[in-house]
């Protein structure tokens, strides 16, 4: 059973459940696409299949499956290079996230973000957010060996923030970041909220809950109200 008495880290996959990146990745998809001579699509099913990563999106707009084909790393070089040159165009925080943060913060507690995003796009991303100096640690989808669902950056992020992994709660809007998150040993939360198909059963991922919008991850933290006590700021152990 979670020891939600515990919680010292939150823990966010950063796609779909920190921020809603989906505007910016959808418009450079279809500058893509129209640069390819096709036309655009709409916004709905690139936002299902972002989760999925990079290979999944070329796959969608380009029909394209061989991930090792020069015309995939042609398309996945094109599609990055326009997305990283408008990587804050529409992105914001999910509705309600910032007031988590700050909750979180004003507990003394740590939050730090998960993703298998590339460093070289998470970084700037998460310093136009405003977020760069708040969060306790970064870990991105090239920081270890392994990305989710593999437990590796979830353990690697726990190490940064001072904290057991039993001390950790994920918040993830994927199978694979509930997957990384329970072989990590760690509480973990799915976000309905976020870019998951309609197709999916969530129920058979294994998570310990669900929210349906960032608000209610406060409910989680005041599991018995008196369970999480405020403590003394101190910095996390490196």
């Amino acid at each position: 059973m979670p020891n939600w008495m515990a919680l010292r880290t939150i823990l966010f996959d950063l796609d779909g459940t920190l921020a809603d990146t989906a505007p910016d990745l959808a418009y450079a998809l279809n500058r893509l696409r129209r640069e390819e001579g096709l036309e655009a699509l709409p916004l709905e099913p690139i936002r299902q299949r972002i989760s999925d990563g990079t290979p999944a999106l070329i796959q969608l707009a380009f029909g394209v499956d061989d991930v090792a084909g020069p015309r995939f790393r042609q398309l996945r070089q094109r599609f990055l290079g326009i997305y990283e040159a408008h990587l804050a165009r529409e992105t914001r925080l999910f509705p309600g996230m910032e007031r988590v943060l700050d909750e979180i913060e004003e507990r003394s507690l740590f939050w730090g973000v998960v993703t298998n995003k590339l460093e070289g796009l998470t970084s700037p991303l998460i310093k136009a957010l405003g977020l760069s100096e708040r969060a306790v640690c970064i870990v991105s989808g090239d920081t270890t060996a392994n990305r989710k669902p593999h437990p590796e950056p979830l353990l690697h992020a726990a190490r940064l923030s001072g904290s057991a992994p039993s001390q950790c709660l994920y918040v993830g809007d994927s199978q694979s970041d509930i997957t990384a998150g329970r072989e990590a040993g760690m509480m973990t939360l799915i976000a309905l909220y976020g870019y998951i198909d309609p197709a999916q059963d969530t129920s058979r991922w294994g998570a310990h809950g669900s929210v349906s919008e960032p608000i209610e991850i406060l409910s989680w933290l005041n599991v018995g109200e008196d369970t999480l006590p405020f403590r003394k700021k101190s910095q996390p152990h490196t």
